[in-house]
């Protein structure tokens, strides 16, 4: 049994280098993933620090090379299926690449991303990986620029900015829905968000902040539009940010002297909720109310009826997202670009034909 008060030393590169029978500065080199060395040599210290037990210390490693091998990401709600999904393709790219990853979550909250964003920077990360609660404060990012850290963003765009971003094509992914709801005879639609915003209405496009939500609800007003269907800002509920919101939310929808046929949910968290909201009401999908949601959480496909989806390929999205970090830390010559992964309108039974 271990003496608790007399700890085992931690094994050092020198141990290594005697194990290995070679000098500690061959040992440091293969442990450390620089230099050349024979691949004999390279096979003879990785079995000694294997048989030793040999954890470098990161701290060291990091003044020596100048890296962490730590990727920073910084998520709007880990709850949210869709980051869950962002993370792991993230997380898969970073480890193929040598990389371990630290994930912080803002809650959508600017200040916590904000302390975030400052602690990872402390942390000495090699890269950052962010999904900016707002698009319009940006002070916090563009220092990670000034810092020399590269920085890819992840499902929102900031032009200003002049980094990476992998987003969706998120206006076109609204649009498709919308057309396929106006083409399944509905003429009164909702786009119903979890924004948050004062009174719950909307009244100019231009005060959303996230990018994501903003171009879609450009794509579900243009659809309107081009149906020649009259105010079709009406329609659009912000605030849906938990089950009591979102029932208030589908309340006054339903209330409306014109209440819509169908709706349209921004995200899973949030066409959950309106799917449990629906049936609190005592009502059914699709007879009563039609209804798609934004990405493929596992509930939409065991709901009766399931739900009618937009697909956002999500881990492709945070695997390229990883990659593309990964190759900014690299510094591999690549234009500033804003990489859209496409999406796909899966269609299922929560959408009737009405008027027909």
């Amino acid at each position: 049994m271990e003496d608790s008060a007399h700890p085992k030393r931690s094994v050092t590169v020198a141990d290594v280098a005697k194990a290995a029978k070679v000098s500690k500065a061959t040992a440091a080199r293969v442990l450390g993933g620089y230099g050349v060395v024979s691949a004999k040599i390279t096979d003879q210290v990785i079995a000694a620090a294997a048989a030793l037990e040999y954890r470098p210390n990161e701290l060291a490693r990091s003044m020596s090379t100048g890296r962490s091998g730590i990727i920073g990401v910084v998520v709007g709600d880990i709850e949210n299926a869709f980051f869950s999904l962002a993370v792991r393709g993230i997380s898969d790219a970073a480890r193929l690449a040598g990389f371990n990853v630290i994930i912080a979550n803002s809650g959508e909250e600017l200040d916590a991303e904000k302390s975030a964003v400052d602690l990872l920077i402390g942390k000495r990360v090699d890269g950052l990986i962010v999904t900016p609660a707002r698009c319009d404060s940006i002070d916090h990012l563009q220092h990670v620029r000034r810092a020399g850290v590269p920085l890819v963003l992840f499902d929102r765009a900031i032009p200003e900015l002049d980094v990476d971003a992998v987003t969706g094509d998120d206006q076109d992914a609204a649009i498709a829905a919308t057309r396929y709801l106006i083409g399944q005879g509905h003429r009164r639609l909702a786009y119903v968000s979890a924004m948050d915003a004062e009174g719950g209405g909307l009244t100019d496009i231009r005060r959303i902040s996230n990018s994501a939500v903003r171009e879609r609800v450009e794509g579900f007003v243009s659809v309107l539009t081009e149906a020649g269907l009259p105010n079709p800002l009406h329609y659009v509920r912000l605030g849906a940010t938990d089950q009591h919101q979102t029932d208030g939310v589908i309340k006054r929808l339903l209330a409306d002297s014109a209440a819509p046929t169908a709706l349209l949910a921004s995200d899973s968290l949030v066409g959950l909720r309106i799917f449990k909201s629906l049936q609190s009401l005592g009502l059914s999908i699709p007879k009563d109310v039609s209804m798609i949601s934004f990405l493929d959480a596992d509930w939409t496909s065991v709901t009766v009826p399931p739900i009618t989806i937009v697909d956002q390929r999500v881990y492709e999205m945070g695997k390229l997202a990883g990659e593309r970090l990964i190759a900014r830390i690299e510094r591999t010559p690549l234009a500033v670009e804003r990489l859209r992964v496409s999406t796909s309108l899966v269609l299922r039974g929560s959408v009737a034909a009405i008027g027909r």
